[in-house]
């Protein structure tokens, strides 16, 4: 028997839809205290099932059957709103979006789910594939004051830290300018090594040095995109696991929509942009730090 907490949402059981290399370890981080009933397009990611408390379903509306309170976490725009389409035709539904989208799909969502009585805020995550599995995550919230005093223990439970940014929409401004600086940051990092590489220098030596320098940053010390420099990081494991080209192209794409709107001269976002186009051509599932192999491959 389900226990509500609320007019909307159940204590203890909660509906996850979108398993892929973020999502399963959001999902395996709820499963702790909660039933989770999970679906994704692909049913690939059932193999990764490690608890008995994450319930797989066949379809959205057996997870809208099962749990009031629903976290999304998929890879577009469109996708997203496919989804909360089928969320929103139940009443009384909590809807968290942990994608990211744009902030302009987020207004719209919050209209769609005004009409139809049920609420939905944006809340996507920063972070990386390791984070989620460890439960280490940030996450940019986007909501009223009082969905966010309710959603904020849920999100507790997969991340660390957890920022109200403001109503609806500002969890995506806030993820679309940090992805923008993060695109920008990996191509600059991956360039200064592969100078110092060309040069004959030690990757794993300059590295060191960067990390306890004016360039140290999470691209260096934590992330770093030169192959054998850290263990368990995509860049030592052929650029797979991580944070895909394609979806990085895709968050700059949201990010660069979004200057042209609010009248923002991006130029660095704009040259990123470019950059990740061209990789998206031959490495869109590769981790986007494989940019550093393609500057060392330029010389």
């Amino acid at each position: 028997m389900r226990r509500f907490i609320s007019e909307f949402g159940f204590s203890n059981t909660i509906g996850f839809i979108g398993l892929g290399n973020m999502g399963i370890g959001m999902a395996h981080n709820l499963a702790k205290t909660r039933i989770v009933y999970a679906y994704d397009a692909s049913p690939a990611w059932q193999s990764q099932i490690e608890s008995s408390n994450i319930k797989p379903v066949s379809q959205v509306a057996d997870v809208t059957a099962n749990a009031d309170t629903i976290i999304t976490m998929l890879p577009n725009d469109k996708i997203v709103k496919s989804v909360a389409q089928e969320i929103f035709k139940k009443q009384k539904k909590m809807l968290i979006d942990s994608s990211t989208i744009s902030p302009y799909t987020s207004y719209e969502l919050a209209k769609m789910a005004q009409d139809t009585k049920n609420i939905y805020s944006d809340a996507p995550v920063s972070g990386s594939v390791g984070e989620a599995k460890l439960g280490t995550l940030t996450f940019m919230v986007g909501a009223d004051k009082e969905s966010y005093k309710k959603i904020s223990p849920i999100l507790k439970e997969m991340g660390k830290n957890v920022f109200h940014c403001g109503k609806i929409g500002e969890g995506q401004i806030a993820k679309v300018s940090s992805n923008m600086a993060l695109a920008i940051q990996m191509i600059s990092v991956a360039e200064a090594l592969a100078l110092g590489k060309n040069m004959g220098m030690d990757p794993a030596m300059l590295s060191s040095i960067m990390s306890v320098s004016s360039s140290k940053c999470w691209s260096v010390d934590t992330y770093n995109p030169v192959p054998g420099v850290m263990p368990n990081v995509p860049s030592s494991k052929d650029y797979d696991g991580g944070f895909m080209v394609e979806l990085m192209l895709k968050d700059l794409d949201i990010a660069i929509d979004a200057s042209k709107k609010s009248g923002t001269d991006a130029q660095l976002g704009q040259h990123a942009q470019q950059i990740y186009n061209k990789l998206n051509e031959h490495f869109g599932k590769k981790d986007f730090a494989i940019v550093y192999k393609e500057l060392i491959k330029s010389k």
